[in-house]
């Protein structure tokens, strides 16, 4: 983006400048100049190499404060299992005609759950949901028996994080709206897990780059050596 507002935004901070956490968050806030409430997002660039299966780094992270947003859930289960997800509150949920729905170009959810005798169908929507990032996975506690439980989490503000193919983590921390505190809690919630989750065979520094912005806000830049 380089309109006007865009441009003001730059003008209100020194880019170069590394920010404490709160303060990084309070010019997000200050910044932020669309007309809708735009999400806050943290980008890290990590030292690993996402090619190495053994440096993938993925899983979830509650967030304390929730996301801000209404998170639409898809479940592929069946019988009781099918049951339990509907009364949790999951958006979708079937089986062989939920897969066929996706193929069919149906992909509107942010997170999909499957019961272990459900992935043989659902393994076959790879090139659908893998490049979107919604695959199911066990690491991710995306694959479960515990169907109940993964909904109302993820409803409730659990989401999942993986580096992508640069070594980056990207994801909504909350709305721009939210209370300076919220943010910041939601944002140390996810620096503890990404620390927490360093490979054992990453070798080097670890954190080399953490930025947050708005929606369509300029980014701010944190110091990675205070959370390392």
């Amino acid at each position: 983006m380089s309109g006007k507002k865009y441009k003001d935004s730059l003008k209100k901070f020194d880019r170069n400048m590394l920010h404490e956490p709160n303060d990084a968050l309070t010019l997000v806030k200050q910044m932020s100049s669309a007309k809708f409430d735009e999400a806050v997002d943290i980008s890290v660039c990590l030292g690993v190499d996402p090619r190495k299966a053994d440096q993938m780094v993925r899983g979830t992270v509650a967030l304390p404060s929730g996301t801000g947003g209404d998170v639409k859930v898809a479940v592929f289960a069946q019988g009781d299992a099918a049951a339990e997800a509907s009364e949790a509150g999951a958006d979708v949920v079937g089986a062989q005609d939920l897969a066929e729905r996706i193929e069919g170009g149906f992909t509107d959810f942010d997170i999909a759950i499957a019961t272990p005798d459900m992935m043989p169908i659902v393994g076959k929507l790879g090139r659908v949901l893998g490049p979107r990032g919604l695959m199911p996975n066990p690491k991710s506690g995306t694959v479960t028996m515990d169907i109940a439980k993964a909904v109302s989490e993820f409803k409730g503000g659990k989401v999942e994080y993986r580096t992508d193919k640069f070594g980056n983590v990207q994801l909504a921390i909350g709305k721009v709206s939210f209370e300076g505190a919220d943010l910041l809690a939601n944002f140390e919630a996810v620096m503890d897990e990404i620390t927490r989750a360093k490979p054992a065979s990453s070798k080097g520094r670890y954190l080399k780059k953490i930025t947050v912005s708005s929606t369509m806000g300029p980014g701010v830049k944190l110091d990675p050596s205070s959370f390392s």
